[in-house]
């Protein structure tokens, strides 16, 4: 039985042996970016008011003083001091901008409260600006929060669903400014590898310059690659030439890796690992002490005295040490059902990689997570 589970234990340790060869050829836009073409972030501080008792106490000092200035600018003259803020919440607004956003285009936010509110359940975001690193406003936020759980409790105990200080929008901003970017009239473009290696950068040219045209593809380095874009779309059609530079597929080439998570006992091994020559043994041994009570009892009337004999039995028990010998160019495969032959179980075969790579026998980067 033990030997069963044993087996059950080692077959359903994951392993992924990941063979790229096998795979579709992924797209260029997936594996790369045009450089100054990306995301910008946007940061706003706000208040969310509509809260159920469960905003900001008293003694934020940021929440009263905020909701004052606010009320400063429609028009009326509050004293910080006197404003309770049960119903109100400080929180940050973040929001990502994507690339060629318009005036009136929608966003996503996130608002996170910032104070001790409780939650933001049931709340409303207040008009707030959100700003880029420059210091300019270029959305503005406001509308109802969604935070997604619930939470209830009195003084005897409470219960909650899910995260209540974080609420999200969505929709909930508006572009005001765009961010400048020009593509037309353009003669070069960079491309940016989002994983950078040798290989898959000379990989990436070759397949550009064989389906656009000579030399447009040139190899920077091993994460970017200059673009020359044809004279005939450099007026009006740069646009059309990403769009089809995006759209060829390539190979891309990884480095060797084996990825160990000791928490969970899972193994990804990629297909480019190797194995040297090496020898594996395994085996456990097993030490069992067992204390057994012997009780000497007199005769009823005999006048004798109850002895108690304590007797300390030490086994010792080695499992039959199995060996297993890789021979230099081991694939994966042979790795796997020579370390399933062995007994080994999930955490056994963590631990045997381990020791293959401290003998310099995996050729591969080993990452424990």
């Amino acid at each position: 039985m033990l030997k069963y589970f044993n087996f059950i234990s080692t077959a359903i340790l994951l392993i992924f042996c990941i063979n790229l060869n096998a795979l579709n050829a992924a797209r260029i836009k997936d594996i790369a970016a045009i450089k100054g073409i990306r995301t910008n972030q946007l940061i706003g501080y706000g208040l969310i008011i509509g809260l159920d008792g469960t905003g900001d106490k008293s003694g934020a000092d940021f929440t009263t003083q905020g909701l004052a200035n606010m009320m400063e600018r429609m028009g009326i003259s509050v004293d910080k001091n006197a404003l309770s803020v049960k119903n109100i919440a400080a929180v940050m607004v973040t929001a990502n901008i994507p690339p060629f956003a318009r005036i009136g285009n929608k966003l996503d936010i996130i608002a996170s409260s910032i104070g001790d509110a409780k939650s933001l359940s049931g709340g409303t975001l207040l008009l707030t600006p959100l700003k880029g690193v420059d210091g300019k406003v270029y959305a503005l936020a406001q509308g109802a929060v969604a935070i997604g759980g619930a939470g209830a409790g009195n003084a005897g105990g409470n219960t909650q669903k899910n995260h209540l200080q974080v609420a999200r929008i969505a929709n909930g901003a508006t572009v005001e400014r765009e961010i400048p970017m020009q593509l037309n009239g353009k003669k070069s473009l960079t491309l940016s590898l989002l994983n950078p290696d040798f290989t898959t950068a000379v990989r990436v040219a070759d397949t550009i310059n064989a389906s656009v045209g000579k030399d447009v593809a040139r190899t920077v380095d091993s994460s970017a690659l200059e673009l020359k874009v044809p004279e005939e779309m450099q007026e009006s059609q740069v646009a059309q030439f990403i769009a089809d530079i995006e759209a060829l597929e390539v190979i891309p080439d990884t480095k060797a890796k084996v990825v160990v998570n000791e928490k969970t006992g899972t193994v990804i091994i990629g297909d480019n690992v190797t194995i040297s020559t090496v020898a594996v043994a395994h085996g456990n041994l097993t030490v069992t002490i067992k204390k057994d009570v012997d009780v000497s009892q007199p005769e009823p009337f005999a006048g004798g005295e109850t002895v108690v004999n304590e007797q300390t039995n030490v086994e010792m028990e080695e499992e039959k040490v199995s060996l297993m010998t890789l021979e230099g160019g081991t694939t994966i495969g042979e790795l796997v059902r020579g370390l399933n032959s062995i007994g080994a179980t999930p955490r056994d075969m963590i631990t045997i990689l381990q020791s293959i790579k401290a003998a310099g026998a995996l050729q591969a980067d080993l990452e424990i997570i």
